[in-house]
């Protein structure tokens, strides 16, 4: 094993161990290799970093059984409309990995572990989503079904908390209240958890199905219908853009907060409060808004967190929120159903930052800072600027944020296009059972052209960070 101690602004590296992500054979593309070297990996002194595990297929999380082994859940779906069977893998000591459990419902979106028990958060791109309890032997049973998962955004987490409950995120169905046009499941909206009246703003577009004519379509409802001012909008749960949570032996959906446009990662700090990362809209479709950040929040129950009309406590019809040339977005509900809070951070603007977990000992430092891990944008084989493709530690009571793992050099964006072989696309972090050792996901290389998004197979990564003195 070769053994070489790195230095350089401020950082050191030990480096141990180079992968190389072999293609898959058969009836899938063939993905050009991919090799993870953790000499790409810059960290702050003091940290190291090592390959766990490669080969994997669309990761998007990874929990620790009662042993401290880790399991890693894979997507099963990716961007691109990319199908396989989501997975759940033991990941042995070498880094071989051993199924568990498969299933036909993806994106699965996280995994955690619990009395025994896997606790998978299943998207349910096909059939809706779910939340699954997957025993050691593959068993599997179906805590919840019928969760509003057939739009933009899946049923994320899960996690586990103080109270026994399952915790998990619903995205909304919409990028900002609107169904349009491309929807793949047109007659899908989105769901209020409590009732909300509209200010019976609408939006044209062109009926796809009559190139020729032209649809009106409101908030809140099916794509094609119009919402008049005044329009009461039933709220029930499930819904839709909100953290939910069912006891841990199944049973119905209880609201925890709501107003969320998605909110992926979920984790709970030390003390026992409950932390979720949301990511803001995009600009397109019918309401494109501007400049929107993703946030972290300190989730407080019952509380309305300002989606569609409000993003990180601040009103979308600020000028701020305007796609230059354009006027502000108009609100789409006549009122606010309560006064949204202000997140304890904010991160880049379509940073797209993922799952997180926070640091509980001293061994590993900055005790009750969270890590998230930020996927990265969308267009990052065009932007000038690319933002995320790497882990940030947050101070949550000052919403400071610094780098942790990023890719060397003096670019910013995917190793496979800044050059370099070391972080793709971070989707989540754990930290194990000892909290010692932080636990990377990579999603693995999602190339971005003019024909959309392409994620390449068998190139995810499960990376480990520990520090020196906690060995």
């Amino acid at each position: 094993m070769k053994r070489v101690l790195l230095g350089g602004m401020g950082s050191l590296l030990l480096i141990s161990s180079c992968s190389r992500v072999r293609p898959p054979a058969g009836g899938h593309d063939i993905a050009a290799p991919r090799t993870a070297d953790i000499e790409n990996v810059r960290l702050p002194a003091g940290y190291r970093i090592e390959v766990v595990a490669s080969t994997l297929t669309f990761p998007s999380g990874v929990t620790f059984d009662d042993i401290g082994e880790p399991f890693v859940v894979e997507a099963g779906l990716s961007h691109g409309e990319r199908f396989v069977p989501p997975r759940l893998v033991r990941v042995a000591p070498d880094g071989t990995t051993t199924q568990v459990a498969a299933g036909k419902n993806g994106p699965w979106n996280g995994v955690t572990f619990a009395r025994g028990s896997f606790f998978v958060a299943e998207g349910g791109e096909k059939e809706g989503g779910r939340i699954l309890r997957i025993d050691r032997d593959g068993t599997t049973k179906t805590l919840i079904e019928g969760l509003p998962s057939f739009g933009d955004h899946h049923t994320t987490g899960p996690v586990v908390g103080p109270d026994g409950f399952v915790y998990f995120g619903q995205g909304t169905a919409t990028n900002s209240g609107v169904v349009e046009k491309d929807a793949q499941h047109p007659e899908f909206h989105d769901v209020p958890c409590r009732d909300v009246t509209l200010a019976g703003v609408n939006f044209d577009s062109a009926d796809p199905g009559k190139p020729e004519a032209h649809v009106t379509t409101g908030a809140f409802l099916p794509f094609g219908q119009r919402g008049e001012k005044g329009q009461v909008i039933p709220g029930r749960v499930p819904c839709s853009g909100a953290i939910l949570k069912v006891p841990i032996d199944g049973g119905a959906a209880q609201l925890v907060a709501w107003g969320l446009r998605n909110p992926f990662g979920l984790a709970f700090a030390p003390d026992g409060r409950l932390f979720v990362t949301e990511n803001g809209p995009a600009v397109r479709g019918s309401r494109p808004i501007w400049g929107a950040a993703d946030y972290l929040w300190e989730i407080q129950n019952g509380s309305w967190y300002g989606w569609p009309d409000f993003l990180g406590g601040e009103p979308v019809n600020k000028k701020r929120f305007a796609v230059p040339g354009k006027e502000a977005p108009a609100f789409l509900l006549d009122h606010a159903p309560g006064t949204p809070p202000m997140p304890n951070a904010y991160f880049g603007v379509a940073s797209s930052s993922s799952g997180l977990d926070f640091s509980r000992n001293a061994a590993f430092g900055h005790q009750g800072h969270a890590f998230v891990a930020q996927f990265g944008d969308a267009e990052s084989t065009t932007a000038k600027a690319p933002v995320g493709f790497k882990v940030v530690r947050v101070d949550p009571k000052t919403g400071v944020i610094a780098d942790f793992a990023v890719n060397a050099g003096d670019k910013s964006g995917p190793a496979s296009k800044v050059g370099g072989n070391g972080l793709e696309r971070p989707v989540a972090c754990r930290f194990d059972p000892k909290g010692t050792a932080l636990y990377v996901v990579d999603y693995g290389v999602m190339s971005v052209t003019d024909k959309g998004l392409t994620p390449m197979e068998s190139t995810g990564v499960l990376w480990k960070i520990t520090r020196e003195r906690a060995q």
